[in-house]
């Protein structure tokens, strides 16, 4: 049993989880909880290891966990050193971060602009993996689509809709075939209003920041969302759900 925080192993997941410049360096990323370690292992990601308290967890409860893959036991305490967590679940995984896959004609595409709340960014990617968005792009300025607490609130959706961090030149191209709106207190159009049949782009922007220039610029029409008077505005995680819905029920329907 592991109970030294020296040990490499534990060092590193302490390292991924606390630094994004060494999830950048390493191309690696820690999941924590059986849920989110058996939706990685479900897909075909294979770990580099995993850290578990056998007084917590049954690791041969892990759907997909191999005999090949380093299971590692180590006390309670290593586990809240390495857990980014108050109330930990008994393990972590070292996974790699695999590059996703783009569809070469998408339809539906969701970019995020400058949303830096962790806890903001996650329940995005979980609502645009449930509204069936294609892929969502990440402008310059979001935060880290592996900080762990955007991974906590994806709650798997990280695994379920491809997620890339894109320059505004890359997002341009990538986006120049579909119809580009923007989330926008003073739109021009209601969300429920606009044509969301055919292939399109939403753009959420921080509502802190408010939207960048880039984004005006790659902007066709702007959507609001219509609130009672002295309603300041609405979260950008709540903005972009009620968006989406109304679109995937127009395309539904």
């Amino acid at each position: 049993m592991i109970t030294s925080q020296h040990n490499e192993r534990v060092k590193l997941a302490y390292a991924l989880q606390t630094q994004v410049k060494t999830r950048r360096k390493e191309g690696r990323m820690v999941l924590e909880s059986l849920r989110l370690v058996r939706d990685a292992l479900e897909r075909g990601i294979e770990p580099d290891f995993i850290l578990y308290d056998p007084d917590v967890v049954d690791i041969e409860s892990v759907a997909g966990a191999q005999h090949a893959v380093p299971l590692l036991e180590v006390s309670p305490d290593i586990i809240r050193h390495v857990s980014s967590t108050e109330e930990p679940q008994g393990i972590v995984a070292v996974f790699p971060i695999v590059a996703p896959e783009l569809p070469e004609r998408p339809d539906r595409v969701l970019i995020l602009d400058s949303i830096r709340d962790p806890g903001n960014m996650g329940t995005i990617l979980r609502t645009a993996a449930a509204a069936g968005v294609d892929v969502v792009l990440l402008s310059p300025g979001c935060v880290d689509a592996y900080n762990p607490k955007v991974l906590r609130g994806g709650m798997g959706a990280h695994f379920r809709v491809p997620v890339l961090e894109a320059s505004w030149t890359r997002i341009a191209t990538y986006c120049r075939d579909l119809t580009v709106y923007l989330a926008d207190m003073q739109g021009d159009v209601t969300y429920d209003a606009a044509d969301w049949r055919q292939p399109w782009t939403l753009i959420v922007s921080s509502e802190a920041h408010g939207e960048s220039d880039e984004a005006v610029e790659l902007t066709r029409q702007r959507v609001y969302i219509p609130m009672a008077r002295e309603t300041e505005s609405l979260n950008a995680a709540i903005a972009a759900g009620i968006i989406l819905f109304e679109a995937a029920r127009q395309r539904q329907a």
